[in-house]
């Protein structure tokens, strides 16, 4: 059994983890994360452990209702994507995937997007 103590110490762990994931996101163009990780004494293995509990944590809120789920309707104005909308190469981001269901996070994903997508999976039926 988790004490209340391990769970809040853990919870203010994996917010100081994401922290960190924020700011190795949002570096200046032409650093590496190996480059970045140095700066900030992480190995880069390191870096990814904590990536994917963090993605781990997020996936844990998600009722398991959702996760039974494949197909979401996503209303027509999420999907309309103009020509050169996506780079050539991919970005640096987060990226979320539950039962086919696949969200790339990037520094420059608007906020209000990804509240509606997370909206519209989270009532998915």
């Amino acid at each position: 059994m988790v004490s209340q103590t391990s769970l809040a110490a853990q919870q203010c762990r994996l917010r100081e983890w994401a922290e960190q994931i924020r700011d190795c996101q949002n570096r200046a163009e032409g650093v590496s994360i190996i480059e970045w990780c140095s700066r900030n004494g992480l190995t880069k293995a390191n870096y990814y452990y904590r990536l994917r509990r963090v993605r781990e944590a997020c996936l844990e809120q998600f009722p398991p209702e959702v996760a039974q789920h494949q197909v979401v309707s996503v209303p027509s104005e999420f999907l309309s994507l103009q020509e050169n909308s996506f780079p050539a190469t991919p970005e640096c981001g987060l990226e979320l995937s539950l039962n086919g269901i696949c969200i790339h996070l990037t520094e420059t994903s608007s906020m209000k997007l990804l509240s509606d997508v997370l909206e519209v999976v989270r009532h998915a039926q």
